[in-house]
């Protein structure tokens, strides 16, 4: 075993004038979720414990996107995801359509300890969430005064973001006509704009060599009602196994399509690649024109990276003392 590592990522794709203040604040709450992480596996908490106890900080400050601060629908509502994976039976939880679960990635693993099945979603999953006693609070409690008013701007583009923090100068690029419009990323055929999702997850392998995973978002900012993402999809925003745990955050559609956290357990197990090696290889070859970002841990104690933006917001340690924390490449 080469002891215990741990990785925590806030989303792929960095606006590049993004205020030096905005990455510090960002810079120090994936200090503090590392250093939590790296207390309780100190304490000989497990691999799925730490993924849960960290993915839980992160819903609730409202920075990122997921819990508290989550991506507002079309109709200005909130609609969660999130999903967990106990690496050594390959044990899953997942929920899709949560409005009222302050933290959906506990939601999530209650669905895997105490259900019969892998994935709940909309009324189903808060039906088990009310059963489980899990806290329970108002979908206002998740919105924020700013992101009502980047859903406004993003209807007055007429364009789901990635981003939803975007500097009102920047959308109103995307917005200023035709011409604007030809320059965004495409999704599905259909023009959106070029921003970090902010994604969050957290990947672990614990002293005795387990691994896990867990993600959680609130989509994307404009999003249809209904629609979901990568990140409760086993094998695409998440997966973890004896080899290996991955997170991904990023065009969900592409990871979707691209199945590309299980990508990075298969080319370990089937092409004998390396941690590193492997999301290097995943991110070059399986994503197609997708933009994307990835954290993964092995079970020997290896921790890595990899994007194809600009940018992801992460933070790595392992037992060995080493710590970093980053925003660009």
């Amino acid at each position: 075993m080469g002891g215990w590592a741990i990785a925590v990522h806030g989303g792929a794709g960095v606006d590049p004038n993004l205020p030096t203040e905005r990455q510090e604040e960002a810079k120090r709450l994936l200090t503090h979720c590392l250093n939590l992480g790296i207390s309780a596996l100190r304490s000989n908490l497990s691999a799925i414990d730490v993924v849960e106890l960290v993915v839980r900080e992160l819903e609730t400050d409202p920075l990122f996107n997921s819990g508290r601060g989550s991506a507002l629908t079309e109709k200005g509502t909130v609609e969660m995801e999130a999903s967990i994976m106990d690496g050594p039976k390959r044990r899953c939880g997942a929920v899709s359509g949560i409005t009222t679960v302050k933290n959906p990635i506990s939601l999530a693993r209650l669905v895997m300890e105490k259900s019969p099945h892998s994935y709940l979603a909309f009324a189903g999953a808060e039906e088990f969430a009310r059963n489980q006693g899990v806290e329970l609070v108002d979908n206002d409690y998740f919105i924020t005064e700013d992101n009502v008013g980047m859903l406004k701007l993003a209807k007055e583009a007429n364009s789901i973001l990635f981003d939803y923090r975007i500097p009102i100068v920047g959308l109103e690029t995307c917005s200023a006509g035709a011409a604007a419009t030809e320059s965004l990323l495409q999704m599905n055929g259909l023009p959106i704009s070029v921003y970090t999702p902010e994604t969050v997850g957290c990947v672990v392998v614990d002293k005795e060599g387990r691994c896990a995973a867990a993600t959680s978002t609130g989509g994307l900012m404009n999003k249809m009602t209904g629609r979901i993402g990568d990140s409760p999809l086993i094998g695409a925003g998440t997966y973890a196994c004896d080899l290996c745990g991955v997170s991904c955050t990023g065009e969900g559609e592409a990871i979707i399509r691209g199945t590309l956290a299980r990508e990075v357990g298969a080319v370990m197990e089937y092409k004998g690649l390396g941690l590193q090696e492997a999301v290097d290889y995943v991110v070059r070859e399986r994503l197609d024109e997708g933009k994307a970002g990835l954290i993964a841990v092995s079970n020997n104690g290896e921790v890595a990276c990899g994007f194809n933006t600009n940018g992801m917001f992460r933070g790595i340690a392992s037992e060995n003392g080493f710590m970093e924390v980053a925003i660009w490449e």
